[in-house]
């Protein structure tokens, strides 16, 4: 594979802003965090675990360990979609969904907004079912 076209990639694009957004997930829970349980804590060794009770600091840990159980599947898919290729663009089109469902999933979350968070999540489910769609079809 060349490396200009492996550059050009949409799919290599997408796993990069995953990673951003991924930084975000991690940074948001750790401010949440801190501003609960102060920066003397945040700073310390944390021998004795103390965990935030505050909602935004529970909801952002939460929303972060979400992210993270569906994160290792949109990488492997991406990857995979990059190598295989994806003529039909329902790969590509199944990328950008879990991207914006996942963003959009996090002030749901973080708002304590029910039903439609779950309907958010389910479309971020719906945007790796099509990129696995893309690849095995």
């Amino acid at each position: 594979m060349d490396v200009a076209a492996l550059a050009a990639s949409p799919f290599i694009a997408l796993l990069a802003w995953s990673v951003v957004l991924l930084v975000f997930h991690v940074s948001l829970q750790g401010v949440m965090s801190t501003l609960e349980l102060g920066s003397a804590w945040n700073a310390g060794p944390r021998d004795v675990e103390r965990k935030p009770s505050g909602k935004l600091a529970g909801r952002s840990a939460r929303a972060s360990a979400n992210f993270q159980e569906t994160y290792p599947a949109f990488i492997g898919l991406a990857l995979a979609l990059e190598i295989a290729g994806d003529p039909t663009g329902w790969g590509l089109a199944g990328a950008w969904a879990w991207i914006v469902f996942r963003i959009v999933y996090i002030p749901l979350y973080l708002a304590g907004v029910p039903y439609v968070r779950s309907l958010v999540w389910l479309g971020s489910l719906a945007g790796l079912l099509l990129m696995f769609g893309a690849i095995v079809v």
